[in-house]
């Protein structure tokens, strides 16, 4: 077990871990929201996403969200426009995005010493942007994106590949989360999974 900050962190018997991005590494939530309002606004669906509701879809890919505004509103929005007028924006708001200090002071304790991945439901260009602009690309071996499986969260695959790319069996992995979604993916991946509080406010600056 170790302990940085608030959290105490279970680490017997793991050999890997695999962190969510958003919500988990960095606090990019709020622009997310005001990425999603401004992209549907754009397409004339504004007010559709409550803001309760996006949270409770967190970590799911931003296709998959569209698909089921369309259904639950009988809406025609292309989910493909919608994703690429809602990665524009929210690139747009990268300056209001910060890491979660405690959470990113556990990556840093464990570099170089047990191997790390993040996999995220985002698209890489957006993920790889976030953690460079943060400065944290570093820690990481591997990064496993929505762009990288046929199924993203809560399917188990993006964790499954994870693992793989670790070489570690998903049961000696640890899988910090924020979102049902992503903890749901992971326990079916069959991994030991630590959830962060969100918004974590102990840990914001």
């Amino acid at each position: 077990m170790a302990s940085v900050g608030a959290i105490e962190w279970q680490l017997d018997g793991i050999e890997g871990i695999v962190f969510d991005c958003d919500g988990t590494l960095v606090n990019s939530m709020p622009a997310h929201f005001e990425a999603w309002c401004e992209a549907l606004a754009f397409y004339g669906a504004a007010n559709v996403f409550q803001e309760d509701v996006f949270y409770a879809m967190g970590g799911r890919p931003t296709k998959d969200i569209v698909v089921q505004l369309n259904g639950d509103y009988g809406l025609r929005l292309s989910p493909e426009a919608v994703a690429m007028k809602k990665r524009e924006a929210f690139l747009n708001r990268l300056s209001q995005v910060d890491e979660i200090v405690e959470v990113v002071e556990f990556a840093r304790a464990c570099r170089g010493r047990i191997p790390m991945a993040v996999a995220t439901g985002g698209t890489r260009m957006v993920i790889e942007r976030t953690l460079q602009v943060l400065n944290i690309s570093d820690l990481f071996d591997e990064v496993v994106t929505a762009d990288d499986v046929a199924i993203g969260k809560p399917a188990p695959d993006i964790y499954l590949k994870a693992a793989e790319l670790l070489g570690v069996a998903p049961a000696r992995c640890l899988a910090v989360e924020d979102a049902p979604a992503g903890i749901m993916s992971a326990q079916q991946a069959g991994m030991r999974v630590q959830a962060i509080p969100a918004p974590l406010d102990l840990t914001l600056s």
